[in-house]
């Protein structure tokens, strides 16, 4: 016969189960210039096939604590998990794009130590968490990843805020003193639709204790689901890099709008709009230097199941010749189209 204490025991060494989940994806491009866009990430090439990413989340939650081990390959993961070497072979680092675990000791906070994916930005690595598939600007500067502590405070009333301690930005070890610190302040009111966060990291990204080059970036994002079918993404950011011994400062700002619509449960159209200006140095006259970028991108998702399809249209428009035409002349505009498509599971 089993004992009451034998069946309770056994009941509370009952794991839920290990949850898998993940996604991969593909895209071709043709760029009306013929030669990529190489300003913004994963989508550098013209008139070919190419792999995105392939991943695999594992995770589970057994009570208070929990663990999330993300592994990706291709060459979205190459670009976005680094440790590539020059010859293009790769390392246990480079096929992790998060690994962490979490603990809850309460219903307010929850501690994250490991890998994870940065909190500053709108847009995400895995193209099935984004509308569009091409990148911002924004993204495409970063941060990635980061590698530390952070906690989470749920502090009631929809409102939150995250601090944390990490290594240099797009790490995943660090041997060296110099540390990188984030905070988040976060309001998401239930039932309202509204979500906004409010985002800092600061930190020593010269990789050297005795020089200084301080990296100061604030970043908004915000979404407004106005209605069903109806959503408004926002995201504002300013970075600042101050170098000891270096008059003034280099960095850039810029802003993106997103504006979604879901026409049908298995049609949606996307667009985005954004202004990037990089700043810093002087030029022969002693004037500060200053080039931006505005970018328009319309995608569509096309849903059938698990698999999503986007055919999308970009123009980009610059303030100097950043980009070439179809003779490979230097040119300031950019003009492509893409179609991709991944599958979640």
């Amino acid at each position: 016969m089993t004992s009451i204490i034998s069946t309770a025991w056994a009941q509370e060494e009952e794991a839920p189960k290990l949850q898998v989940s993940g996604a991969v994806d593909a895209y071709y491009k043709y760029d009306f210039g013929k030669s990529p866009n190489a300003y913004t990430s994963f989508t550098d090439s013209h008139n070919s096939f190419q792999l995105g990413m392939a991943n695999l989340i594992l995770s589970q939650q057994v009570g208070k604590v929990g663990f999330v081990a993300d592994l990706a390959v291709g060459p979205r993961a190459d670009a976005a998990n680094g440790y590539v070497s020059e010859d293009g072979s790769i390392s246990s680092l480079s096929l992790i794009k998060q690994l962490y675990m979490t603990y809850s000791p309460t219903d307010y906070l929850t501690v994250t130590a490991g890998n994870f994916s940065t909190f500053v930005g709108y847009e995400v690595i895995d193209a099935n968490g984004n509308f569009n598939y091409s990148t911002s600007y924004l993204f495409s500067n970063g941060p990635f990843y980061h590698t530390g502590v952070k906690l989470d405070f749920d502090l009631g009333n929809g409102v939150s805020a995250m601090a944390g301690i990490f290594n240099q930005t797009d790490t995943k070890f660090q041997t060296i003193d110099p540390k990188f610190y984030g905070l988040q302040l976060g309001y998401a009111p239930e039932d309202s639709g509204l979500a906004l966060y409010l985002n800092y990291l600061y930190g020593n990204q010269s990789g050297d204790e005795d020089v200084d080059d301080i990296v100061s970036q604030i970043d908004l994002t915000g979404t407004y689901q106005a209605t069903d079918a109806f959503m408004i993404g926002l995201n504002s950011s300013y970075k600042s890099n101050t170098i000891e011994g270096m008059e003034g400062n280099y960095g850039f700002f810029g802003t993106a709008l997103y504006l979604n619509y879901a026409i049908t449960e298995s049609f949606g159209l996307g667009a985005r709009g954004e202004h990037f200006e990089m700043y810093g140095g002087e030029d022969e006259t002693g004037s500060a230097l200053s080039e931006n970028v505005m970018e328009f991108t319309l995608s569509a998702n096309i849903k059938q199941g698990p698999l999503t399809i986007i055919p999308e249209f970009r123009f980009d428009k610059a303030s100097v010749d950043m980009f070439s035409d179809a003779d490979d002349n230097p040119t300031d505009a950019a003009t492509s189209f893409l179609v991709a498509a991944y599958y979640s599971f």
